[in-house]
């Protein structure tokens, strides 16, 4: 279901897949966390010090960018992000940062943090950055991203993304592109009956959003 940077590769995209900080070959180097610790400790450690996970993820993926435009075989005005569950936090979180990349697709991850103080929900640590409910929820930092291409996929019995909190935040982001006359560079797909999963639609819908923002 996930091996979409081959399927991309495949389609003739130049594909990168970093590890995440805390992940794959990123993991606590002394061995003493384990089973999701280490994402822990850095979290708060980076808390304590007054900064914030999520913005040490979005300073990695900009660096990610940096080398992919360095590759003579990449088109540095054709880059997307796609991203799965944690993945897609990260595309949303990197997208109203990083102008290089021309389009996003987050699949499977929008969660408002009025839904996860609702269903009491121990989400993915980068959904949490200190400070920025005062000013807004999840939504509002997608909409950061327009007018460039952005979709999201969702899975309508997905509990790590509460389908009512999405329906009211996907609105939000679509007059973001209405204001500025760029509404056909955002959509988004629900599917019913479907829960935190790549399924062949959304895969499909995904393939063929990259192919009208970045072939064209």
């Amino acid at each position: 279901m996930h091996h979409t940077g081959v399927a991309l590769c495949q389609e003739g995209y130049v594909v990168l897949c970093p590890d995440a900080l805390c992940f794959e070959d990123r993991q606590d180097s002394t061995g003493r966390l384990t089973n999701g610790n280490f994402e822990r400790f850095e979290f708060l450690r980076y808390v304590v010090d007054g900064k914030s996970m999520a913005w040490k993820n979005i300073l990695d993926m900009r660096r990610a960018v940096d080398y992919l435009i360095s590759r003579p075989e990449v088109s540095p005005e054709a880059m997307g992000c796609y991203g799965h569950s944690m993945g897609s936090t990260f595309t949303w979180l990197v997208g109203p940062w990083e102008p290089r990349l021309k389009c996003l697709v987050g699949n499977c991850c929008l969660p408002t943090y009025a839904g996860i103080h609702r269903e009491h929900m121990l989400h993915c640590f980068p959904n949490f950055i200190p400070g920025l409910y005062q000013y807004g929820d999840t939504y509002d930092v997608a909409a950061l991203i327009a007018p460039r291409a952005l979709h999201f996929n969702f899975g309508e019995l997905d509990k790590g993304s509460p389908i009512d909190e999405v329906r009211r935040g996907l609105p939000i982001i679509a007059r973001a592109y209405e204001s500025i006359h760029a509404e056909q560079n955002f959509s988004y797909f629900i599917q019913e009956q479907t829960g935190h999963v790549l399924s062949p639609e959304m895969w499909q819908r995904t393939r063929d959003w990259f192919a009208r923002h970045l072939r064209n």
